[in-house]
């Protein structure tokens, strides 16, 4: 692939808007963030995260904090190695330190190819930030992403946890993951790197219909727009940050309320559970399974409502087994073990 180039830069190019928004909102997640370690941004030479790595080169230093990148190359098309070559000796050239280009096994992973490759990139990015003591990875998730994430969980009927879309912050085997473009649209992010004299990678699995995020990438967003305005991309990732805050108020009630339901004899009093609200209910189920060591990617909402049922729905039914085979009972008024 051909490397990342830069031309010199004027002072309108580094004025545009783009530039300056994103710069702007580095900024602000930069100076909100504890530690003293570098912070990493994962790039892979497309657009999003080759504009977030160019205005982390570029803010970082001036807040007095190192900025490195991690390239991963998921070996899943021709030239793969060869292109995180380039966007690591990009970085290189920008002053960015440290600088990684991580080979990884996508192969012989559980799950279809889209959620393959990302769970062996976040390993790589988790990996690259322990190594460097970092403080944080930065992510180049866009607007269009989260409104794009957000279909996709109305689609699978993920509920009010999947509709709450990417969050801004998470953690990650105690890694801090930072998402500074949500509030960035894509189109910014290819001006911006046009402005910066910047070529991107496009990736072929951004546009390949056998994913279904490509696919919605492609058509069922933009026939949204048609069909409602260009206000639905911003109105979907709105929507995200208003669920996430009624998701995040929600968790914490749930997780006073578990406190308040467990059972001396141990499990959860059913009489308390029947006393909360459903939605408080089913969190504290989900926290509890979980607790009791349901694996969080397996667990459904199959699993929480057969444990809802033994609350709200009892006429003896036997055991819910939860992933990994474990049986959740009703006995002597308490779900237990």
């Amino acid at each position: 692939m051909r490397a990342p180039q830069s031309r010199t830069k004027s002072s309108s190019a580094a004025l545009a808007p783009p530039v300056a928004a994103i710069r702007v909102a580095v900024r602000r997640a930069l100076t909100e963030l504890s530690g003293a370690g570098p912070v990493l941004v994962a790039c892979s030479g497309g657009a999003d995260s080759l504009a977030l790595a160019a205005a982390t080169a570029f803010v970082a230093p001036r807040l007095g904090r190192r900025a490195g990148l991690v390239t991963v190359d998921h070996g899943l098309q021709p030239g793969s190695a060869e292109r995180a070559e380039a966007v690591a000796g990009w970085a290189s050239g920008q002053g960015l330190d440290p600088v990684e280009a991580v080979p990884v096994r996508v192969d012989g992973r559980t799950g279809g190819p889209e959620a393959a490759a990302r769970e062996a990139r976040y390993e790589a990015l988790v990996d690259a930030a322990r190594r460097h003591d970092a403080a944080a990875v930065l992510l180049g998730h866009t607007r269009d992403d989260q409104a794009e994430t957000v279909l996709l969980a109305l689609a699978r009927g993920a509920g009010p946890r999947g509709l709450a879309g990417m969050p801004e912050r998470r953690e990650l085997a105690g890694v801090a993951l930072l998402r500074p473009l949500l509030d960035i649209a894509r189109e910014d992010t290819r001006t911006a790197c046009a402005a910066l004299g910047l070529i991107p990678w496009d990736d072929p699995h951004n546009v390949d219909p056998v994913y279904a995020r490509a696919r919605v990438r492609a058509d069922a967003l933009p026939a949204l727009v048609r069909a409602l305005g260009p206000g639905v991309v911003d109105n979907l990732a709105r929507t995200a940050r208003q669920i996430a805050a009624d998701t995040a108020a929600l968790d914490e009630l749930a997780a006073a309320a578990l406190a308040d339901v467990r059972a001396a004899a141990g499990g959860l009093a059913v009489e308390a559970l029947a006393g909360l609200p459903p939605a408080v209910r089913t969190r504290v189920l989900h926290a509890w399974a979980r607790e009791l060591g349901a694996a969080p990617a397996a667990l459904s909402h199959r699993h929480v409502a057969a444990l809802d049922a033994l609350v709200t729905d009892w006429h003896g039914q036997g055991a819910v087994h939860l992933p990994g085979g474990l049986p959740v009972v009703r006995r002597d008024g308490r779900l237990t073990t």
